[in-house]
């Protein structure tokens, strides 16, 4: 993907669609069974069975709360570089990704320049949309201004757990939900950006703010 040729504007990733292939922001599938039993005897959600690198994403990090700040501005700017594009595209960039934003520590990330920009927008290895690189950037000087802690902020978002309530079909998990759109606003009210609510959704189920985990998933 080239500087010159995505499109891919903030105000589209605020409404993206969801994807149509695989991921845990897939596009419901009727036809699409919720789980799927692994070699190993263990049920998971399906749709981390297409790819061994979503398999392990699926058992170690998805659903599972996460309140470290520099994680949570990690996830946050990868869930913007994702907008219009499939989660294992960003997955298997991540390395990258942390080698080009000095670890996603906010303040080694708040000093870069226009410099930095041009580099990385010569950079493969990455999602070269200069979009998203600058608001990486606007969002590491973002969390530096906050007057609260990023996790104390992100957090207070996040719906009651209703554990009995756990998803049982494709159809039962939400693209947005009132709690993603007041984060979305809070957040760019607070001049990040590149945090639509769809974004800030995947973003809670990433986290574990929200766990739709399927009802049977050994994670669940």
């Amino acid at each position: 993907m080239s500087a010159t040729t995505d499109t891919t504007s903030e105000s589209t990733s605020r409404s993206r669609p969801k994807p149509t292939t695989e991921g845990p922001d897939a596009e419901p599938a009727p036809e699409r069974p919720p789980l799927v039993v692994g070699e190993d005897g263990l049920a998971r959600c399906s749709w981390s069975a297409s790819d061994p690198e979503y398999r392990r994403y699926h058992d170690e990090e998805w659903g599972r709360s996460q309140h470290d700040p520099r994680a949570l501005y990690e996830k946050l700017c990868l869930e913007g570089f994702q907008a219009g594009l499939s989660w294992i595209t960003i997955l298997r960039r991540r390395p990258a990704f942390r080698e080009v934003f000095l670890g996603f520590e906010p303040e080694r990330v708040a000093a870069m320049t226009e410099t930095d920009v041009q580099r990385l927008l010569l950079d493969a290895r990455i999602i070269r949309h200069r979009g998203k690189i600058e608001a990486t950037i606007s969002n590491a000087r973002a969390v530096l201004a906050l007057d609260v802690p990023l996790e104390d902020l992100m957090w207070s978002f996040a719906p009651e757990r209703r554990a009995e309530q756990r998803p049982r079909r494709w159809g039962e998990i939400p693209a947005v939900t009132p709690e993603s759109t007041a984060l979305s606003k809070e957040l760019r009210r607070r001049g990040f950006r590149f945090v639509g609510p769809t974004t800030m959704y995947a973003l809670m189920q990433a986290t574990g703010m929200v766990d739709d985990h399927f009802d049977g998933c050994f994670r669940a």
